[in-house]
């Protein structure tokens, strides 16, 4: 859970089109050093680059997009559009509007491919409930100090030493993908600090080389950490899908 370019594109998309940036500052964000094609675009024979499926949104009529994260069992916030959750599941993400709903997938370190699925007639979705900024950091704060009195009962350190350390250092600023400028302050943190704890789980969840790791124990581990793991969606969904008032 580190790289969202449906959150970027959920985010930038959404400022450009309420006129809170520009498009060639949207574009540059979204794509940087990576290339990126889209198919399915509704009028478009075959794949195009993203800067194309951009300029779309507005003839579309899409006024917001939202990053949805989907996981098995929960895939609120996705129209029901045939090979949609699928995709989005595997994907782990979706950046749904109105009228379109894309999901990206990585080709390579240096491209990504994404998947349009157009939405006319489909019936809308309302987007899943999204507790506030405060609420949602809140929620973190309380499911790293229970998560981390678990792992320390099970003696996460022999397995993982750097965690212990990660966990010690969340209080710190921490820094996060680049946003608009006047996105908001909380959510920048939020999404930063959710950043982080995502590392903290990728090390928490490995079985570190030659510990004696058996079943019972990966068990209690995935439980302990399954709440950190919806926190940090939770925190991860809200923060992108903020939009300054």
């Amino acid at each position: 859970m580190h790289d969202f370019p449906a959150g970027r594109f959920a985010v930038w998309a959404t400022a450009w089109l309420s006129a809170r940036t520009s498009y060639d500052h949207a574009l540059d964000a979204l794509t940087g050093d990576t290339a990126h094609r889209v198919s399915g675009l509704p009028g478009a024979e075959a794949a195009v680059p993203l800067g194309t499926a951009l300029s779309a949104l507005r003839g579309l009529g899409e006024r917001r997009l939202r990053l949805v994260l989907p996981v098995p069992g929960d895939v609120r916030g996705l129209p029901a559009v045939p090979g949609l959750a699928a995709l989005a599941l595997e994907a782990g993400q979706a950046t749904v509007g109105e009228r379109l709903a894309l999901v990206p997938e990585a080709i390579g370190p240096e491209a990504v491919q994404w998947t349009a699925f157009p939405l006319d007639g489909v019936p809308p979705v309302a987007p899943p409930v999204e507790g506030t900024l405060r609420a949602v950091s809140g929620h973190l704060d309380l499911a790293v100090g229970d998560t981390a009195r678990t792992l320390a009962g099970l003696d996460l350190a022999r397995w993982n030493p750097e965690v212990p350390a990660l966990l010690a250092g969340l209080g710190k600023p921490a820094t996060a993908p680049a946003l608009p400028d006047d996105h908001d302050p909380l959510a920048v943190s939020v999404l930063g600090r959710a950043q982080r704890l995502a590392a903290v789980l990728d090390l928490a969840m490995a079985d570190a080389p030659g510990a004696a790791v058996n079943h019972a124990q990966a068990a209690a581990r995935d439980t302990a950490l399954r709440p950190l793991a919806d926190a940090v969606r939770e925190a991860t969904t809200a923060a992108y899908n903020a939009v300054p008032r």
